[in-house]
Protein backbone atom coordinates (compact mmCIF):
# COMPACT_ATOMS: atom_id res chain seq x y z
CA UNK A 1 0.00 0.00 0.00
CA UNK A 2 2.86 2.67 1.27
CA UNK A 3 5.00 1.53 -2.22
CA UNK A 4 1.73 2.25 -4.49
CA UNK A 5 1.16 5.47 -2.74
CA UNK A 6 4.41 6.35 -3.32
CA UNK A 7 4.83 5.47 -6.72
CA UNK A 8 1.58 7.88 -7.38
CA UNK A 9 3.47 10.74 -5.83
CA UNK A 10 6.26 10.38 -7.56
CA UNK A 11 4.41 10.03 -10.63
CA UNK A 12 2.50 13.66 -9.65
CA UNK A 13 6.02 15.54 -9.11
CA UNK A 14 8.17 13.99 -12.00
CA UNK A 15 5.49 15.73 -14.35
CA UNK A 16 5.82 18.62 -13.42
CA UNK A 17 8.39 20.95 -13.88
CA UNK A 18 11.03 22.80 -11.03
CA UNK A 19 9.36 26.13 -11.97
CA UNK A 20 5.80 24.99 -11.60
CA UNK A 21 6.71 22.74 -8.78
CA UNK A 22 8.05 25.90 -6.78
CA UNK A 23 5.14 27.78 -7.89
CA UNK A 24 1.99 25.78 -7.18
CA UNK A 25 3.99 24.68 -3.62
CA UNK A 26 3.86 28.66 -3.01
CA UNK A 27 0.68 29.15 -3.75
CA UNK A 28 -0.90 25.90 -1.40
CA UNK A 29 1.56 27.73 1.15
CA UNK A 30 -0.33 30.94 0.93
CA UNK A 31 -3.50 29.79 0.39
CA UNK A 32 -2.65 27.48 3.73
CA UNK A 33 -1.12 30.85 5.65
CA UNK A 34 -4.49 32.90 4.70
CA UNK A 35 -6.67 30.00 5.95
CA UNK A 36 -5.59 29.29 9.16
CA UNK A 37 -5.03 32.97 10.20
CA UNK A 38 -8.74 33.49 9.84
CA UNK A 39 -9.47 30.43 11.26
CA UNK A 40 -7.26 31.32 14.58
CA UNK A 41 -8.13 35.46 14.80
CA UNK A 42 -11.85 35.28 13.17
CA UNK A 43 -13.46 31.79 14.21
CA UNK A 44 -11.69 30.94 17.04
CA UNK A 45 -11.91 34.20 18.73
CA UNK A 46 -15.40 34.92 17.96
CA UNK A 47 -16.82 31.21 18.19
CA UNK A 48 -18.08 31.20 14.19
CA UNK A 49 -17.73 27.61 12.82
CA UNK A 50 -17.19 25.97 9.91
CA UNK A 51 -18.78 23.08 8.47
CA UNK A 52 -16.78 20.13 7.25
CA UNK A 53 -12.97 19.35 8.53
CA UNK A 54 -12.60 22.71 9.42
CA UNK A 55 -15.43 23.15 11.79
CA UNK A 56 -14.58 19.62 13.25
CA UNK A 57 -11.68 21.58 14.19
CA UNK A 58 -13.36 24.00 16.36
CA UNK A 59 -15.49 21.31 17.64
CA UNK A 60 -12.47 19.25 19.54
CA UNK A 61 -10.64 23.08 19.97
CA UNK A 62 -13.75 23.58 22.09
CA UNK A 63 -14.65 20.56 23.90
CA UNK A 64 -11.55 18.42 24.50
CA UNK A 65 -9.04 21.31 23.91
CA UNK A 66 -6.65 19.79 21.02
CA UNK A 67 -5.02 22.88 19.56
CA UNK A 68 -6.27 22.71 15.54
CA UNK A 69 -1.74 22.00 14.93
CA UNK A 70 -3.03 18.61 16.00
CA UNK A 71 -6.80 17.76 15.33
CA UNK A 72 -6.19 19.14 11.64
CA UNK A 73 -3.79 16.98 10.64
CA UNK A 74 -5.73 13.59 12.75
CA UNK A 75 -8.99 14.43 11.26
CA UNK A 76 -7.17 14.93 7.43
CA UNK A 77 -5.39 11.42 7.94
CA UNK A 78 -8.97 9.86 8.82
CA UNK A 79 -10.30 11.28 5.36
CA UNK A 80 -7.97 10.16 3.37
CA UNK A 81 -7.83 6.67 4.74
CA UNK A 82 -11.42 6.45 3.87
CA UNK A 83 -10.60 8.10 0.55
CA UNK A 84 -7.97 6.01 -0.27
CA UNK A 85 -9.95 2.79 0.42
CA UNK A 86 -12.93 3.86 -1.50
CA UNK A 87 -10.91 6.59 -4.35
CA UNK A 88 -7.97 5.04 -4.68
CA UNK A 89 -3.94 6.45 -4.08
CA UNK A 90 -4.13 8.95 -7.22
CA UNK A 91 -6.02 11.64 -4.70
CA UNK A 92 -3.09 11.67 -2.06
CA UNK A 93 -0.12 13.41 -3.55
CA UNK A 94 -0.36 17.49 -3.19
CA UNK A 95 -3.32 16.99 -0.49
CA UNK A 96 -0.51 15.22 1.47
CA UNK A 97 1.62 18.46 0.90
CA UNK A 98 -1.25 21.04 2.00
CA UNK A 99 -2.62 18.81 5.33
CA UNK A 100 1.33 19.56 6.70
CA UNK A 101 1.28 22.81 5.68
CA UNK A 102 -2.35 23.51 7.62
CA UNK A 103 -0.60 22.03 10.34
CA UNK A 104 2.55 23.94 10.18
CA UNK A 105 0.70 27.02 10.30
CA UNK A 106 -1.88 26.43 12.54
CA UNK A 107 0.72 26.02 14.96
CA UNK A 108 2.73 28.95 13.90
CA UNK A 109 -0.39 31.38 14.77
CA UNK A 110 -1.01 29.51 17.64
CA UNK A 111 2.43 30.45 19.16
CA UNK A 112 1.81 34.30 18.52
CA UNK A 113 -1.04 36.24 19.96
CA UNK A 114 -4.10 37.17 18.03
CA UNK A 115 -3.36 39.36 15.37
CA UNK A 116 -7.12 40.99 14.97
CA UNK A 117 -8.98 42.79 16.89
CA UNK A 118 -12.23 40.91 18.72
CA UNK A 119 -14.92 40.81 16.30
CA UNK A 120 -17.15 38.97 18.92
CA UNK A 121 -19.73 42.54 19.39
CA UNK A 122 -19.77 42.43 15.44
CA UNK A 123 -20.24 38.70 14.39
CA UNK A 124 -22.22 39.36 11.21
CA UNK A 125 -18.67 41.19 10.15
CA UNK A 126 -16.71 38.31 11.69
CA UNK A 127 -18.82 36.08 9.80
CA UNK A 128 -18.22 38.05 6.43
CA UNK A 129 -14.27 38.21 7.02
CA UNK A 130 -13.92 34.43 8.56
CA UNK A 131 -15.83 33.65 4.73
CA UNK A 132 -13.48 35.67 2.69
CA UNK A 133 -10.49 33.98 4.68
CA UNK A 134 -11.59 31.04 3.79
CA UNK A 135 -12.94 31.69 0.18
CA UNK A 136 -9.43 32.71 -0.93
CA UNK A 137 -7.56 30.31 1.19
CA UNK A 138 -9.27 27.19 0.55
CA UNK A 139 -9.73 28.50 -3.37
CA UNK A 140 -5.90 29.05 -3.76
CA UNK A 141 -5.44 25.93 -2.00
CA UNK A 142 -7.90 23.82 -4.49
CA UNK A 143 -6.89 26.15 -7.77
CA UNK A 144 -3.61 23.60 -7.47
CA UNK A 145 -5.25 20.75 -7.48
CA UNK A 146 -4.77 19.77 -3.83
CA UNK A 147 -7.08 19.98 -1.19
CA UNK A 148 -7.98 22.61 2.06
CA UNK A 149 -9.02 19.38 4.26
CA UNK A 150 -10.30 16.06 4.23
CA UNK A 151 -13.23 17.23 2.75
CA UNK A 152 -13.11 16.26 -0.39
CA UNK A 153 -12.21 12.98 0.00
CA UNK A 154 -14.83 12.21 2.16
CA UNK A 155 -17.64 13.70 0.04
CA UNK A 156 -16.03 12.45 -2.72
CA UNK A 157 -15.90 8.88 -1.07
CA UNK A 158 -20.34 9.43 -0.08
CA UNK A 159 -20.54 10.15 -3.66
CA UNK A 160 -19.36 7.09 -5.30
CA UNK A 161 -20.58 5.44 -2.68
CA UNK A 162 -24.38 6.43 -2.87
CA UNK A 163 -24.54 7.75 -5.41
CA UNK A 164 -26.01 11.28 -4.50
CA UNK A 165 -24.94 14.74 -6.60
CA UNK A 166 -21.27 15.82 -5.18
CA UNK A 167 -23.00 19.08 -3.85
CA UNK A 168 -25.10 17.47 -1.96
CA UNK A 169 -22.19 15.48 -0.33
CA UNK A 170 -20.58 18.74 0.67
CA UNK A 171 -23.50 20.03 1.69
CA UNK A 172 -24.26 16.72 4.48
CA UNK A 173 -21.20 17.60 5.48
CA UNK A 174 -21.05 20.61 6.42
CA UNK A 175 -24.41 20.80 7.81
CA UNK A 176 -24.03 17.22 9.99
CA UNK A 177 -20.50 19.59 11.69
CA UNK A 178 -22.98 22.57 12.09
CA UNK A 179 -25.79 20.44 13.94
CA UNK A 180 -23.04 18.77 16.06
CA UNK A 181 -21.48 22.41 16.59
CA UNK A 182 -24.94 23.90 18.14
CA UNK A 183 -23.38 21.94 21.20
CA UNK A 184 -21.73 24.75 22.25
CA UNK A 185 -22.47 27.61 19.89
CA UNK A 186 -25.80 28.99 20.40
CA UNK A 187 -28.23 29.17 17.12
CA UNK A 188 -27.93 32.77 16.44
CA UNK A 189 -24.18 32.13 15.70
CA UNK A 190 -25.13 29.53 13.99
CA UNK A 191 -26.45 31.38 11.45
CA UNK A 192 -23.62 33.58 11.18
CA UNK A 193 -22.09 30.62 10.56
CA UNK A 194 -23.94 29.96 7.42
CA UNK A 195 -23.45 33.15 6.34
CA UNK A 196 -19.60 32.34 6.65
CA UNK A 197 -20.27 29.00 4.58
CA UNK A 198 -22.64 30.98 1.34
CA UNK A 199 -19.67 33.66 1.26
CA UNK A 200 -16.30 31.27 1.38
CA UNK A 201 -18.14 28.17 -1.24
CA UNK A 202 -18.83 30.77 -4.39
CA UNK A 203 -15.33 32.66 -3.69
CA UNK A 204 -13.42 29.94 -3.70
CA UNK A 205 -14.87 28.97 -7.14
CA UNK A 206 -14.53 32.40 -7.86
CA UNK A 207 -10.50 31.81 -7.07
CA UNK A 208 -10.35 28.62 -8.44
CA UNK A 209 -11.48 30.16 -11.89
CA UNK A 210 -9.24 33.28 -12.33
CA UNK A 211 -7.65 34.27 -15.03
CA UNK A 212 -9.27 31.03 -16.47
CA UNK A 213 -11.52 31.31 -19.80
CA UNK A 214 -13.11 28.32 -18.59
CA UNK A 215 -15.62 28.33 -15.74
CA UNK A 216 -14.75 26.99 -12.35
CA UNK A 217 -17.58 24.86 -11.16
CA UNK A 218 -15.24 22.79 -9.20
CA UNK A 219 -16.55 19.23 -10.43
CA UNK A 220 -14.61 18.18 -12.78
CA UNK A 221 -13.73 15.20 -10.73
CA UNK A 222 -13.68 11.49 -11.31
CA UNK A 223 -14.37 9.04 -8.38
CA UNK A 224 -12.79 6.04 -10.16
CA UNK A 225 -9.31 8.74 -11.30
CA UNK A 226 -9.92 11.60 -9.63
CA UNK A 227 -9.09 13.34 -12.50
CA UNK A 228 -7.78 17.27 -11.81
CA UNK A 229 -10.40 19.44 -10.72
CA UNK A 230 -8.81 22.99 -11.62
CA UNK A 231 -5.70 23.48 -13.93
CA UNK A 232 -3.03 25.96 -12.63
CA UNK A 233 -1.81 27.70 -15.97
CA UNK A 234 1.24 27.16 -16.78
CA UNK A 235 3.78 30.07 -17.93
Amino acid sequence: MIDTVKGKCSDLFAKTSLRSLARRFGTIALGCAILTFGMHNIHQVVGITEGGVLGGILLLNHWFGIDASIASPVLDAACYVVGFIVLGAGFLGWSAVSSVLLALFYALWESLPHLLPDLSAHPLLAAILGGMFVGVGAGLVVRCNASAGGDDALALSIHKLTGLKLARCYLFTDLSVLLLSLSYIPVTKIVFSLVTVFISSPLIDFVVGMGSHEKADGTCVSVDGLEERAELREG
